[in-house]
């Protein structure tokens, strides 16, 4: 080794040799922080997911109580306040201590049957319940009394031990109501609720008092539906639950008043989600799904904790979509790598081209090819290390961890490639391999060389169609495309995946290959036209472009980040685009307005009221009933049931983007006694032509007939419409509590408005592309395009600076001849546009191409939160600037070239060549 050379080449060549640097700092500094901010990102994906699944995410511990029966009845037991709050300290004890952790202290909630109201009036059903946390009974520290007492014991106060006789009167038990509930019932203290229960004997229950919430936003009152309010839909089509608080007092004898076995007790575990992020999400799960293992196997009628929760399906999804997030950022990833590959590769080319006396020098003064290899390796390696480093640096200022996997490839692309090219250019200028005069030895060696190209394209085609194929049937997260358990959702994923990763990129490389074979020959036809053209500037400049028409590495660095960029930006609009059509879906119009039962508005006449409302189009009003108890002759199901005008809907969709369902118009009337509806269904459990059936409380059940496919309504998968007249005719009462409003003063005639909840259009969308993985993932998409952009326009500089000592010598001998400075920019044009222009007009429709094959296999449903893929969306516009900008990057590197050698001699071009 000779080290003054590796310090004289390091210094006169210090501007390439920055640039490599630049290069690698930037985009490790992307490679190295994207990783860590994506599981920052997956972090607050999981507690975003554990706020918004509400009574979902809760853990609830159920116990039988222990019989009761006693010589000659059934005995009151005093105690039963202190065995609920044993049983909730019990059920904390029986936690892991890790899950115990992640959770806010239990709730004990006991409720009683569902009861009929017989007044007479409107489908009513009446629970009472208990609530009790570590801070006491909600009957005592959550409410205040503005009318009567507390509820109180019935038992005599001698006899505590009271047993109940068979066949004796109803035992009363004394509840308290909510000041909305008693105003429903229209009852006071010390009145008699009149109550029936399924097979039609009556309770006595009796109000003790009227309260108050102390804090009615406490998400405690959220277990008990009804108590505070009135709860619409509660059991079912058209019926509204009531409730009744108890006391500790009351609590034995609403165990004695109704059948035994028909109280429930249950300890309610609401999660911390402060306390929850990705990492302790699996671990959560996984004890999760042990502890309902286990309760599965309790018998019935022991004490044994029992779990119910959908915690562990809650954490499964999110990091599934975790997954598909990192799987699609890995895409994007991979893209970016590709582009610094072949732009590290052209940079070495261009420090090769400069070095090329120097090392033929070294080489003819008896340097070994080893040595040269070494040198070079240790300046490239010292540029690669020292900007990684620098870029992994500046990646743990801007992220909370570094991810140095995927620095690796571009560090040894700038590490490996400068050494390569040096040493294959030293060889091939010192080289005493004779040219062979024969001529079919000369064929056999342009042959040989030939197959040697077709061979690695063929191995680029065959990785790419393997790439396809993986892509396609395991799509790009595996755990998504196989059905497996709860805990697959953290599976690792496999080889497939990471090659399903690389698809669009290898696609992408397979299409570039294709043109750099067109173009040469396009070039060849084009020169023999422009032979025949009396114009000598295009005569020049189209023989400039087929002389360096052969390159190869330009063309594929030009080709592959344009098309790359507009698969991202495609990626990106997609994805924009999908949460656009979701939000439209989820709020159905451009507002929406629910109001509850409890609230006291004339949802009608306010419906009137705001369609008068400047900048409003339409107000359609409709009933929509989550859960509803529907069957099909096999099993009960439970979707959403939207009751609705069907002509008002119909014409609310034709001036919305949703897609118009013209089997609404066939919703009208009734069809041989049964109400037509419209279904949809996820899992194929209702199809047009189903039978079902709407169950009512001692009356017959209504008959429903799909007669079409219903329109997505909402985010669930499960939807029943049906016409509000054709239902009212059935005998089922329609009670509008929903306002769906269209128009651009939606939003504003909504706002405002007193004892509803307003949903604009706009908010929803906001807030889902504010969401941790869809903003993540957005900027991901919007930065790669940007920087692919970036590096093919240094690919335009870097494959000009090395054409350039030829090409301007080449001009300047012209202009020795009469060529004009003005005339020699357009023949540089001319040599340079002709890879720009493929680059530029084959680029985009490439990357869309391949956004086709591949974007339906990104699993960006799980992004957008549909449960349909989204429709592609180009953005021509978009990509068309990204060509523009590489054009107009071809008039900016002439003028510059011209500036700087417009000063050259004839004496220099003179001594320059042979």
């Amino acid at each position: 080794m000779h080290w003054p050379s590796v310090r004289g080449r390091a210094r006169a060549d210090a501007g390439p040799l920055l640039l490599v640097a630049a290069v690698v700092t930037a985009v490790t500094l992307l490679a190295g922080a994207a990783p860590p901010l994506l599981r920052a990102t997956a972090d607050d994906a999981v507690r975003d997911a554990v706020r918004s699944a509400g009574q979902d995410a809760e853990i609830v511990s159920q116990s039988h109580w222990s019989y009761d029966d006693v010589e000659g009845g059934r005995g009151r037991v005093p105690t039963i306040a202190d065995d609920v709050d044993y049983l909730r300290e019990r059920a904390g004890d029986a936690l892991d201590p890790g899950l115990r952790a992640a959770l806010r202290p239990p709730v004990a909630v006991v409720t009683g049957p569902s009861l009929d109201v017989t007044d007479g009036s409107l489908l009513r059903t009446f629970r009472f319940m208990y609530l009790a946390d570590d801070r006491g009974p909600h009957s005592a520290t959550r409410v205040t009394w503005i009318a009567g007492v507390p509820p109180r014991s019935s038992a005599p106060a001698s006899d505590p031990d009271f047993v109940l006789r068979p066949n004796s009167p109803p035992w009363p038990v004394q509840v308290g109501l909510s000041e909305a509930d008693a105003a429903a019932l229209k009852l006071g203290p010390g009145d008699r609720i009149p109550l029936k229960d399924k097979f039609r004997r009556v309770r006595d229950v009796r109000i003790s008092g009227i309260f108050r919430a102390t804090d009615s936003s406490d998400p405690t009152w959220r277990l008990a539906p009804g108590l505070l309010n009135p709860a619409s839909s509660a059991d079912g089509v058209g019926i509204t639950r009531l409730g009744g608080l108890l006391s500790p007092e009351s609590l034995p004898d609403a165990r004695l008043a109704v059948d035994s076995g028909d109280l429930d007790r249950g300890i309610h575990f609401e999660p911390d989600a402060d306390r929850i992020d990705a990492d302790s999400a699996r671990r959560i799960a996984a004890t999760l799904v042990t502890l309902k293992a286990i309760s599965a196997a309790a018998t019935d009628q022991d004490e044994t904790l029992q779990w119910q929760t959908q915690l562990d399906k809650v954490l499964s999804d999110v990091q599934t979509r975790v997954n598909a997030a990192t799987a699609q950022a890995s895409v994007l990833l991979v893209s970016v790598l590709a582009g610094t590959v072949l732009v590290l590769m052209l940079a070495a080319a261009l420090l090769a081209r400069r070095r090329a006396v120097a090392l033929t020098a070294a080489r003819q003064r008896g340097a070994g090819l080893t040595d040269l290899a070494v040198e070079l390796l240790i300046e490239s390696a010292a540029v690669a290390l020292t900007a990684a480093a620098l870029g992994l640096v500046l990646a743990r200022l801007v992220a909370p961890g570094v991810s140095w996997g995927w620095a690796i490839p571009v560090v040894v692309a700038a590490a490996a490639a400068g050494p390569a090219y040096g040493v294959t250019l030293a060889a091939r200028a010192t080289r005493d391999k004779r040219q062979p005069a024969n001529r079919s030895a000369r064929r056999h060696l342009h042959r040989t060389a030939l197959l040697r190209r077709a061979a690695l394209e063929f191995a680029v085609v065959v990785a790419a169609a393997g790439a396809m194929v993986a892509l396609h049937q395991r799509g790009i997260l595996e755990s998504v495309s196989e059905p497996a358990g709860a805990l697959d959702a953290w599976k690792s994923q496999g080889d497939t995946a990471v090659l399903g990763a690389s698809a669009p990129a290898l696609g992408v490389l397979v299409g570039a290959l294709v043109l750099v074979r067109l173009l040469p020959p396009a070039l060849r036809l084009a020169l023999r036209r422009a032979l025949r053209s009396r114009h000598p500037m295009r005569v020049f400049g189209t023989a400039q472009a087929a002389a360096t028409g052969a390159r190869i590495l330009p063309l594929l660095a030009l080709v592959v980040c344009a098309a790359l960029a507009t698969f991202a930006l495609t990626v990106g609009t997609t994805a924009d685009r999908g949460l656009a059509d979701a939000a439209w879906r989820t709020v159905g119009a451009d507002a929406r307005v629910d109001a509850g039962p409890s609230s006291g508005v004339d949802v009608p006449a306010l419906a009137r009221r705001i369609a008068a409302a400047p900048g409003v189009r339409q107000a359609v009003t409709a009933q929509v009933i989550e859960g509803a108890r529907v069957t099909n002759g096999t099993g009960l199901l439970t979707p959403r049931f939207v009751i609705v005008d069907s002509g008002a809907y119909r014409r609310l969709l034709s001036t919305t983007p949703l897609p118009d369902t013209p089997a609404l118009a066939g919703l009208a009337g009734r069809a041989a006694g049964d109400v037509p509806v419209l279904v949809r269904s996820a899992d194929g459990s209702m199809r047009p032509g189903t039978r079902l059936a709407l169950p009512r409380e001692d009356m017959p059940a209504v008959p429903l007939t799909a007669v079409g496919e219903a329109p997505a309504i909402g985010d669930t998968g499960d939807t029943i419409v049906v016409d509000a007249a054709a239902l009212t005719a059935a005998g089922i009462p329609v009670v509008p509590d929903t306002i769906w409003v269209t128009g651009p003063g939606a939003a504003r005639a909504v706002s405002g408005i007193a004892a509803v909840d307003t949903v604009s259009r706009t908010d929803v969308l906001r807030e889902r592309r504010t969401a941790p993985l869809t903003a993540g993932l957005l900027r991901l998409a919007w930065l790669t395009a940007a920087v692919l952009i970036a590096l093919g326009l240094l690919s335009l500089a870097l494959a000009a600076a090395a054409s350039a000592p030829q090409r301007w010598q080449t001009l300047g001998r012209l202009r020795t001849l009469g060529l004009r400075l003005r005339d020699g920019r357009w023949v540089a044009a001319g040599e340079l546009l002709p890879p720009v222009a493929v680059a530029a007009v084959a680029g985009p429709p490439l990357g869309v191409l391949l956004a086709v094959l591949t974007v339906n296999s990104l699993d960006l449903r799980l992004l957008v939160g549909w449960d349909g893929d989204p429709a592609l969306a180009v953005p021509w516009w978009q990509a068309g600037v990204a060509a523009v900008v590489l054009l107009a990057a071809v008039a900016a590197v002439v003028a510059a070239e011209t500036a700087l050698r417009r000063r050259s001699g004839l004496n220099e071009l003179l001594r320059v060549g042979g």
